[in-house]
């Protein structure tokens, strides 16, 4: 006869453990947090640990290890808040035997990775240092026993079954790439495979159950190519002889979302690519074997005889699972809707599926449910503030496979009340759409693509003027500024480009074609007898000959961007005869009278152009003006100073001195002629 299967729940006020199908009942006196036996009911020990945030079994149920939060002594040292502790059956460890009990004790100040690691026999166990991994006899945690020493690592993981080995993970560093290299158990002098590679953040080391193959699944935090929000992912396949090691080539764009082992240790499967999802089952040569459907799917899990494998989507997905059977060609069994589920585990007789909704995730809605493989909800419960759930563990052997789709049990009385209370909608509901559109074929563009709508096409492509799945029309690339292009590539103007405009620039170019319009402006209204629009005309500078052609013409255009505009500033006398000899000129020439059929005509005649000569009172004079207005200058500053220091402010040194050149200053004006 089978053991019977038990889960363990742990709310805000109590801890549990329930009796599975088909009792469905709980155990009495888990009032406190103890260790018991859970078959019996009965309590193993009590441990004298306070404050405590995370414990876990060892592989066979040995030792029990606790983490407690970091602390200080009086003396302000770190205090041992790792705690191993010895189970033994019958022993209860009071304040006077809390030294016989634990096994060992160290100083962990970090909770990720906080765990001992230990191997399946319970022989050794390790925990990782600064660049190395110590080894110990689980019988003698005070005495290292042996050490794996490498550069960087940062995580490690001992592989399962009767081959010790462990795998350690080095992130990238100085350039270098990161590396994941794979040691036997003590033989440390070389790894026996290893795998360099490039975008590797961190990584998720996936053993087999016989411990002949591992899964890397390596992660960026950031994706550099901007696809991804959450980073960038690749998976790697490596064999524990070295025989074999290959990235993993996967057919759909977008992020790996999950990847787990087959019990069998032949076979795993990938849920990866933007949604729909798709699903593969690879074998240990990392070809594809099968692919599912595509779907809103990102998490896959085989039963523990590996017959069954249930592919679901949960989180912000609408919580569906499929379950498949291996044994009949992957033949679908059933769709299970379990909405808000935040966990979900098979149970270790492979017949069953928990799911869970838990806190902090949801706080609403929190309980156990319970299906059948056949699909069938079994048992249900409500609880308040359900922190974790989980089977209880037990090996494969314990549970010899059944057939379990021929025989489905009686649910529970709970279950029935549960499905009592679901409202099943009078017609699926689908997505909303307009009134216009109602009552016809939906387009493939909104379609999802396991719906026969197109794939998905990342925003990447946006730049690049393409239309995303069949949305709108492509756009054309433009540059801003840049004339328009024709159809065939040819742009809009139709004006032939002549001889040397070539090694123009573009700007150039279109400076040189304004210059050439203002010149015909010109000259048509010199020959319809309108004066120019600029009133003063300046000698033209010449030309610098270390300037190139390109920037002479620049600085023409910057010129006639002033058009019509008369500088403010007062001209010097040589600028006003070169202006006065300009306008006599212009006068002095008339623009030539228009030709019809070859015979000029007469042209009344028009008024000369006002003098715009402009004057600067005081831009002149002599040079003993200008010594004069200096020298008064100089007074005023000086009578400044006076008033500042009469109203008490300090002076500085050069100050002072100026106000002592006072006399002089008066004297030389004096000898100039001014009289005040």
């Amino acid at each position: 006869m089978a053991v019977p299967t038990q889960y363990a729940y742990r709310t805000s006020k109590a801890i549990g453990v329930v009796d599975a199908a088909p009792i469905y009942q709980s155990l009495p006196g888990l009032e406190r947090v103890i260790v018991i036996n859970a078959s019996a009911g009965h309590v193993v020990t009590t441990l004298p640990a306070q404050n405590v945030f995370e414990l876990g079994f060892s592989p066979l149920g040995s030792f029990l290890i606790t983490w407690q939060r970091p602390s200080k002594d009086e003396n302000g040292d770190a205090v041992k808040n790792l705690k191993v502790w010895s189970v033994l059956e019958g022993q209860s460890a009071g304040p006077e035997e809390d030294e016989h009990s634990i096994v060992g004790q160290f100083v962990q100040k970090s909770q990720t990775g906080w765990n001992l690691q230990y191997t399946y026999d319970e022989h050794y166990c390790a925990r990782v240092v600064t660049n190395e991994v110590q080894f110990y006899n689980s019988e003698d945690l005070s005495t290292v026993w042996n050490k794996l020493h490498v550069d960087g690592v940062s995580d490690f993981v001992i592989s399962p079954g009767e081959h010790h080995a462990i795998a350690v993970f080095v992130p990238e560093r100085k350039g270098q790439p990161a590396a994941v290299k794979v040691y036997n158990v003590p033989e440390f002098a070389g790894p026996v495979s290893q795998k360099n590679f490039f975008k590797g953040d961190k990584v998720q080391l996936k053993w087999n159950s016989e411990g002949t193959g591992l899964i890397v699944l390596a992660q960026t935090e950031v994706d550099k190519s901007g696809k991804s929000y959450y980073g960038e992912t690749t998976l790697y396949l490596l064999s524990v002889n070295g025989e074999f090691d290959s990235r993993i080539d996967l057919d759909k764009d977008g992020p790996i979302h999950d990847v787990t082992w087959s019990p069998n240790s032949k076979e795993f499967g990938v849920v990866y690519g933007y949604m729909p999802a798709k699903t593969t089952i690879f074998n240990t040569r990392a070809k594809a074997t099968h692919s599912f459907s595509l779907g809103p799917r990102n998490t896959i899990n085989f039963s523990p005889h590996g017959r069954f494998v249930l592919v679901a989507g949960f989180g912000n997905l609408a919580g569906q699972m499929d379950i498949y059977d291996l044994e009949k060609n992957y033949l679908k069994i059933c769709t299970i809707e379990a909405s808000n589920a935040s966990v979900c585990e098979w149970s270790p007789d492979g017949t069953h599926i928990l799911t869970a909704t838990t806190s902090p995730r949801l706080r609403v809605d929190n309980g156990v449910r319970i299906w059948h493989v056949s699909g069938g909800l079994m048992y249900s419960e409500d609880l308040q503030e359900l922190y974790h759930v989980t089977w209880r563990p037990q090996s494969a052997t314990m549970q010899p496979p059944e057939n379990a789709l021929q025989l489905v049990p009686t649910p529970h009385a709970s279950a029935l009340a549960y499905l009592g209370t679901v409202k099943t909608p009078s017609k699926p509901a689908g997505a909303y759409r307009p009134p216009g559109a109602r009552g016809q074929v939906t387009p493939l563009a909104f379609k999802r693509e396991d719906e026969g709508g197109a794939a998905y096409v990342s925003n990447s492509s946006l730049s690049l003027g393409l239309g995303v799945n069949g949305f709108g029309k492509p756009r054309k690339r433009e540059v801003p500024g840049a004339e328009l292009a024709s159809e065939d590539g040819n742009n809009t103007t139709t004006a032939a480009v002549a001889d040397g405009d070539e090694q123009l620039s573009k700007a150039a170019l279109k400076n040189k074609k304004k210059r050439e319009a203002k010149k015909a402006k010109d000259a048509t209204e010199r020959a319809a007898g309108v004066a120019p629009t600029l009133d003063v005309v300046l000698p033209a500078a010449t030309p610098s000959p270390s300037r190139s052609p390109e920037r002479r013409d620049r600085r023409g255009h910057e010129r006639n961007r002033s058009r019509g505009h008369v500088d403010p500033r007062p001209l010097s006398k040589q600028g006003q005869r070169d202006a006065r000899r300009s306008r006599e000129q212009h006068s002095s020439k008339p623009p030539p009278a228009p030709k019809t059929n070859g015979v000029p005509q007469q042209q009344p005649a028009s008024e000369p152009p006002p003098d715009l000569t402009v004057t600067s009172p005081g831009g002149g004079g002599t040079p003993q003006d200008k010594k004069i207005r200096a020298l008064l200058k100089k007074l005023r500053a000086i009578d400044e100073l006076k008033m500042r220091r009469a109203s008490g402010e300090k002076l500085e040194g050069t100050q002072i001195k100026k106000m002592d050149t006072e006399d002089e200053v008066r004297k030389e004006l004096d000898g100039l002629g001014w009289i005040e």
